[in-house]
């Protein structure tokens, strides 16, 4: 009879005490993610008597609804969340074809120069432009104050490109290719019907990460949109909205009924993060299956 786990742990205790060492840590670091969001999430639904004393850790404290009612008073705050969302899935599908399609012929090995390419993709990642540069090329191409210069500037990733590329050499062996070419199959035929199919784990993770990019950020929104109010998107109206809170409650001799700032502020977190994690479990199995497919192979 074959010996169980326990039993071999009894007979074994220094591989008990490191199973549970690894369990500890794994504990450590699962807590150290989900409680400071718990923690928000609590805020946000706590009155502001309880969060300037402090006193709201875990579970909210007078519970309420009022934070969120102010973040949707404002009326421009349901087009800057359909801003975002055009903004963020128009991003995501540009970066995904144009990262899949030169991934794909930077993989060939039948493509001179794809060393060359690929060394100035990653030059890219060590050396840029700058922030003036950046704004000055959207200037004289006319881009300000357009949704483009949320979409084009950043919509192709060379970190992501790179882990296309090894993910196709790792995972789909040229014999494939050979039999589609004998078939008379081109390029786009062999991207579209045995690539791509095959590469579902690694788009997805992909698509992830160009999605909540996109999704979380306002820099770029904050330089280039300045006269049209109404491009907002999500993120720079959310940081609007906690600027004012914090003007408005400075003057809180002359104002009342005021929303502490760091209640709105998570009020606006738990906001903005929910979209993200309502699409994140669609794609979670083909997630864990494509995060680390890339690393096999260089």
């Amino acid at each position: 009879m074959s010996k169980t786990p326990v039993s071999s742990y009894k007979r074994n205790p220094a591989a008990l005490f490191w199973k549970g060492l690894i369990y500890f840590f794994i504990t450590v670091i699962t807590l150290t993610c989900i409680i400071p969001f718990l923690h928000v999430v609590a805020k946000s639904f706590s009155t502001d008597a309880f969060v300037i004393a402090n006193r709201v850790f875990l579970w909210p404290m007078g519970l309420t609804l009022e934070p969120y009612r102010k973040v949707f008073m404002d009326a421009s705050i349901v087009r800057s969340l359909y801003v975002s969302i055009f903004v963020t899935v128009t991003f995501t599908i540009l970066g995904m074809v144009l990262t899949c399609c030169m991934a794909y012929a930077l993989s060939r090995p039948q493509f001179k120069g794809a060393k060359l390419m690929t060394f100035l993709c990653i030059f890219t990642l060590y050396f840029s432009g700058g922030i003036i540069p950046d704004y000055l090329l959207m200037n004289s191409l006319g881009m300000l104050d357009t949704l483009w210069c949320l979409i084009l500037p950043l919509s192709f990733s060379a970190y992501n490109l790179i882990i296309m590329k090894n993910a196709l050499v790792a995972s789909i062996p040229l014999s494939l290719e050979e039999s589609a070419r004998i078939d008379g199959a081109g390029h786009f035929r062999i991207l579209a019907q045995i690539f791509l199919p095959l590469s579902k784990p690694i788009i997805a993770t992909l698509s992830l990460f160009y999605a909540v990019g996109r999704w979380n950020a306002y820099q770029d929104a904050l330089f280039y949109i300045k006269q049209r109010v109404d491009l907002r998107p999500l993120q720079l109206k959310l940081y609007y909205l906690i600027v004012q809170a914090n003007e408005s409650f400075q003057m809180e001799a002359t104002v009342v009924n005021l929303t502490d700032p760091e209640v709105l502020k998570a009020a606006c977190v738990v906001f903005a993060t929910m979209p993200i994690i309502c699409v994140y479990p669609f794609i979670q199995k083909y997630f864990v299956q494509g995060v680390m497919i890339g690393a096999v192979k260089g």
